[in-house]
């Protein structure tokens, strides 16, 4: 019983989302429990905290960091329905950070040192992010990055990873550039 009321929720996401979640449907079928552990776990990058444009941006770097395909269009459409217009979608994409705006792209910076492990820039740019919107913005941007790196993650770990495919914005095309990111 609980099986069906799950796919049911995974078919949902599917169609809201016009997106292939057959790597949930196989965490599903092995535990229903992981699933829903990860899907709870998934849903801490959503806080409301920071400024949109600043989460879209520590989520879009964390994706590109791990995928550029799926998992960055839907990282993107979830933004568009939370407000980051078009042309900040696309900047963030493009890693064009003179056309990102001001919140995003201090989220874009705070992510990429966060994952360069540029402790000294990431101290830095978290202070801005402290004093321009509280520590609970620090939080939000930390679960946006890190839940926005997990799926991808786990989605090639069970073999359904995809080949880099086209990101579009507003349904355009958007060229996207992986951030540039320190060697692990």
């Amino acid at each position: 019983m609980i099986r069906a009321i799950l796919s049911g929720v995974v078919t949902r996401f599917e169609r809201t989302w016009n997106y292939d979640a057959a790597y949930l449907r196989e965490v599903l079928e092995v535990s229903p429990t992981a699933f829903l552990r990860f899907m709870l776990v998934g849903s801490l990058g959503h806080g409301r905290r920071a400024p949109a444009p600043a989460i879209a941006a520590a989520g879009i770097v964390g994706s590109l960091g791990e995928d550029c395909g799926p998992c960055t269009q839907i990282g993107v459409d979830m933004a568009a329905k939370a407000g980051v217009p078009p042309d900040i979608l696309r900047a963030i994409l493009a890693g064009d950070e003179a056309a990102m705006g001001r919140e995003a792209r201090l989220g874009y910076d705070f992510a990429k040192a966060v994952l360069d492990r540029d402790l000294v820039r990431a101290d830095e740019l978290r202070d801005d992010i402290l004093r321009l919107w509280g520590k609970g913005a620090v939080v939000d941007l930390g679960l946006a990055l890190t839940t926005a790196r997990m799926y991808p993650t786990l989605k090639y770990a069970l073999g359904h990873g995809l080949a880099c495919s086209r990101v579009t914005v507003g349904g355009e095309p958007a060229p996207f550039r992986k951030p540039r990111l320190m060697a692990a």
